[in-house]
C-alpha cells in the first residue's frame, strides 16, 4: 500500500537524521584535523545521559538540562582534545585514531559504571507534546521533525561557517596546510580544539534528541558511531552535504529493508554495506596528516 510505503519513507528519513547528525560530527573534525574521532558516538551517548541525569537527579527542567548537556559535553570534548590528542600531536594519524577509539572505550565503561539507574535503557520526554500528524495515511510525530530541523540547520550553519566567516576560513586553511597555515599566524592547535568542542556539542544535540525520541543506554555510542562513520564516509568525510546524505540514505535503506523483509536483518544490512563500501573505497579514503 502507498501509504505503507510513505511510512517507510518516513522512518527512514527520521532515523536517517539522526545518523546524519552524528555524521556531522565526523566531518568536522575530520575537515580541521585529518583524524576520523571514534568517541564520536559517545559524545552523542554522554548528550542523552547527561540530559537524563540533570532532568531526573537534580530536577533541572528539560530545556535547561538539554543546554547544560550541552556544554558539558562539549567541555569533554575540549579536554580530551586536550588531554589526549594534543601531546602527541605528532603521531601518526593511525596513532591518533587508536587513541579515539581508546576514548570511546573508556567513556563508555566509566558511564556504564558509575551511572546510577544501572545499565537500563532511559528516555527523555518529547519537547513537543502535540498530537502526532497524518500525510497521506503515514503517521509523523512532531518529534521526529525536530531531528530532521536541527540536522538540516547545522549542516547550512556549519557550511556558512566554513565558507562566509574569517574563522571558517582559518578552519579551512589549517585542514588544507597546517604548517603554511601556521606560518600566516593562524593557531592551528586552537582550530584542532575548536573543532572537537563543536562537534562534541553537535553530538551533544543529537543525543538529546535521540534519547527524546528512542530510548538510550551507556554502549548506544557505539552502533551510532559505526553507523555516522559509514554516513559521513558514504558522503565524503569533509563534506556536511554529503554526511547528511549519507545519513539519510542509510536511514532509508534501514526503514525499506526492516519493512519489507525483517527489521532483524537492519543493522545486518548496514553493516554489510559498511563492509562492501569499504572494499570499494579503502584505496580512495583520504590519508591526512597529522594533527599538529
Amino acid at each position: 500500500m502507498l501509504s505503507q510505503e510513505i511510512q517507510y519513507f518516513v522512518t527512514g528519513v527520521s532515523v536517517g537524521s539522526i545518523y546524519a547528525l552524528v555524521a556531522l560530527g565526523f566531518t568536522i573534525i575530520h575537515s580541521v584535523t585529518g583524524i576520523v574521532n571514534f568517541a564520536q558516538g559517545e559524545f552523542v551517548m554522554l548528550g542523552g545521559m547527561v540530559c537524563y541525569f540533570l532532568l531526573h537527579a537534580l530536577g533541572i527542567p528539560l530545556w535547561a538540562s538539554a543546554f547544560l548537556s550541552v556544554i558539558i559535553v562539549s567541555g569533554i570534548g575540549l579536554l580530551f582534545q586536550r588531554l589526549a590528542l594534543a601531546p602527541v600531536r605528532q603521531a601518526s594519524i593511525v596513532s591518533l585514531v587508536i587513541i579515539t577509539i581508546g576514548a570511546s572505550i573508556l567513556i563508555r565503561g566509566v558511564v556504564g559504571q558509575f551511572w546510577p539507574w544501572g545499565k537500563e535503557a532511559v528516555r527523555l520526554p518529547y519537547f513537543t507534546q502535540a498530537e502526532p500528524l497524518s500525510f497521506l495515511g503515514a503517521v509523523i510525530h512532531p518529534q521526529k521533525l525536530w531531528v530532521l530541523g536541527v540536522t538540516i540547520v547545522f549542516m547550512v550553519a556549519f557550511h556558512l561557517l566554513l565558507t562566509r566567516t574569517p574563522l571558517g576560513k582559518a578552519l579551512r586553511a589549517s585542514a588544507i596546510n597546517k604548517r603554511a597555515a601556521g606560518m600566516v599566524g593562524i593557531d592551528v592547535g586552537a582550530m584542532a580544539l575548536l573543532s572537537f568542542g563543536i562537534a562534541a556539542a553537535m553530538g551533544a544535540v543529537g543525543g538529546v534528541l535521540i534519547a527524546s525520541q528512542a530510548v538510550t543506554s551507556y554502549d548506544a555510542g557505539i552502533m551510532l558511531g559505526l553507523k555516522g562513520f559509514l554516513a559521513a564516509s558514504m558522503g565524503g568525510l569533509s563534506s556536511q552535504v554529503g554526511a547528511v546524505a549519507g545519513g539519510l540514505g542509510l536511514g532509508l535503506l534501514e526503514a525499506f529493508a526492516a519493512g519489507h523483509i525483517s527489521s532483524a536483518w537492519k543493522d545486518a544490512l548496514s553493516l554489510s554495506v559498511f563492509l562492501l563500501f569499504l572494499l570499494i573505497r579503502a584505496q580512495k579514503l583520504p590519508h591526512a596528516e597529522s594533527e599538529h
